[in-house]
């Protein structure tokens, strides 16, 4: 089974950015955690980073024939604004499973509000690193449903 992890705009600067938010932990560190996780889960993980939305939505097109099971997403703001990476989910037909690091229902208005949720199975939030892994056991639980 095969699992895609897609890192949005600035989590690349995850154990510098904000750390009262998301703590101290780099993305080499979520990635590191995703993997071990994966590997207990008896699954294959690929993550994926980038600040340019055409890299994003383009790596979610290639999931469409790539083999990818499942994802798990943490588009950064582009949670909040990008209609065009809503609709590249919606064209998957394997589930969609969307994590923050933050509880974003406890930050600024703008962040309550999702665009991706309602092309996503469910959201985690507000667990730090543990929001990805969270994610990642229940994509990896809704694509073995589904098979």
């Amino acid at each position: 089974m095969k699992i895609l992890v897609l890192h949005g705009v600035n989590l690349n600067m995850f154990g510098r950015r904000d750390p009262r938010q998301y703590g101290q932990a780099t993305l080499a560190d979520i990635d590191s955690a995703l993997e071990k996780t994966a590997s207990e889960l008896g699954v294959a993980v690929t993550t994926f980073q980038t600040n340019f939305e055409g890299e994003f939505i383009e790596r979610i097109h290639r999931a469409l024939d790539d083999g990818t099971d499942a994802v798990v997403v943490n588009a950064g703001a582009w949670t909040h604004t990008s209609y065009a990476i809503a609709d590249a989910f919606a064209m998957l037909e394997v589930p969609v499973v969307e994590v923050h690091m933050s509880n974003v229902h406890a930050r600024e208005p703008f962040r309550h509000f999702s665009v991706l949720s309602p092309v996503t199975a469910g959201s985690v939030a507000g667990f730090g690193v543990e929001s990805y892994l969270l994610g990642l056991r229940a994509a990896v639980s809704l694509a073995r449903q589904k098979t």
